[in-house]
């Protein structure tokens, strides 16, 4: 064969690689562009009614009209959340799935198991989507009208002061341990796989405190079926500006405020990421969903993947000596 064939040869093939690469490069790109063109999958870690899963189908509804495609939201409960993180990570990055996180998913569950099925580097860091503060609640049957009177029933009572949580580790969980530090109270701890199974055994007088976020305890404070006494924030919640601060009712200082995060699997492609941040932020600033979240008492934010991945940093720190300092551990 002619050297001058060869050589042509190999030129033309050196180039049809050349093209083809561009061709898929541009495909690509035009299928990122194309996102969202099928359903997309939210990821609840916790049971259905918490505050997560009322959060998710809120943001869920408003970002399917948003994108004309169904959002499903998945409730995967259970071990603190690292069942529904186990299945995120897992998933392709191409950002039809999606989780919908608590902030504890990523700045306790490191402190408190050995070992985790998932590190921080597994997902794609999107938006924290809202914040809210949690409620001190306790038991209807208990002789208590303030945070005071707690703290004081509590000192004598243990170890029959038993309070329920989301889970090991969930939100709801450190801010009990947070407040019976801050107060002094050796509770016991009883871990449910989502708060609204806590409320309800607290409702009937098998727990006594649960400090559950206030979205998920607004059915329970409307039909005045548990008795609340304070919210954790820094200030009264607008859907319920009679209820005192804890740092008002007897605990200086005192503020502890859950949010959640939506979060892809590693290597969702950049382009996606910010779409989806740019949309959240788009509906979080509807009226209808300010207005809904208010009524639920959480506050939206909106923040970049950035702040977002501040944020943790921020909290693991926080959290870290709460976890050190109450002796959690798990596995």
């Amino acid at each position: 064969m002619p050297p001058n064939f060869v050589r042509t040869l190999r030129r033309g093939l050196v180039l049809a690689a050349a093209i083809s690469a561009v061709l898929q490069a541009q495909s690509g790109a035009h299928a990122e562009d194309a996102w969202p063109s099928q359903p997309i999958r939210i990821i609840v870690p916790f049971s259905a009614g918490g505050s997560t899963d009322v959060l998710a189908r809120t943001i869920g509804q408003g970002l399917g009209t948003l994108w004309k495609q169904s959002v499903v939201i998945d409730n995967r409960p259970g071990a603190g959340g690292m069942i529904a993180a186990q299945v995120e990570a897992k998933s392709p990055p191409d950002g039809y799935t999606l989780m919908l996180a608590s902030g504890s998913m990523f700045t306790v569950n490191q402190y408190i198991y050995k070992k985790l099925p998932y590190t921080g580097k597994d997902f794609s860091y999107i938006t924290t989507v809202a914040s809210n503060p949690m409620v001190v609640a306790i038991a209807p049957s208990l002789p208590i009208s303030n945070v005071k009177e707690l703290i004081a029933y509590g000192k004598t009572q243990h170890p029959k002061l038993n309070f329920g949580s989301a889970g090991i580790g969930s939100q709801v969980h450190m801010a009990d341990e947070a407040f019976s530090g801050a107060a002094g109270i050796p509770m016991v701890h009883v871990p449910y796989k989502g708060e609204v199974l806590a409320l309800n055994d607290l409702m009937a007088d098998r727990v006594q405190v649960v400090l559950p976020n206030i979205a998920a305890a607004m059915p329970f404070m409307k039909g005045k079926t548990i008795k609340v006494l304070a919210v954790t924030g820094d200030h009264r919640s607008a859907a319920w500006p009679d209820i005192p601060t804890v740092s008002e009712a007897g605990l200086p200082g005192f503020n502890v405020t859950g949010w959640f995060a939506l979060v892809a699997p590693a290597g969702t492609p950049a382009n996606v990421i910010n779409k989806i941040q740019q949309d959240t932020v788009k509906v979080l600033s509807q009226p209808d969903t300010r207005q809904h979240l208010a009524v639920l008492g959480m506050d939206p934010v909106g923040d970049t993947p950035q702040q977002l991945q501040a944020r943790i940093a921020t909290e693991s720190a926080k959290w870290q000596k709460v976890v050190s300092s109450s002796h959690i551990s798990a596995n």
